[in-house]
């Protein structure tokens, strides 16, 4: 798990990606490095075994499309997104 102490944590957003085509464990360093140095990502934890990424983020920083479009342009399809206020 990453974790930026930059970020502030008022007012958060837990995010949870469904993925597909996890097939290695150094895939999952390459999405938490990505979405770990985005302004506004607080945590980054991608699950191999359930092919999810959780993150928590500052919604007046970032959303859930960034970071989708993040995990995407890595060359992994989301599956689905769920989110919800922390």
């Amino acid at each position: 798990m990453r974790i930026n102490k930059n970020e502030r944590i008022f007012n958060m957003t837990k995010l949870v990606y469904q993925l597909d085509g996890l097939t290695c464990p150094s895939c999952l360093q390459k999405i938490e490095g990505a979405l770990g140095q985005q302004a506004g990502v607080k945590t980054v934890k991608a699950l191999f075994n359930s092919s999810k990424v959780k993150a928590q983020i500052d919604p007046a920083v970032t959303n859930a499309d960034a970071l989708k479009k993040t995990i995407t342009d890595l060359g992994y399809t989301v599956v689905n997104v769920r989110s919800q206020e922390a």
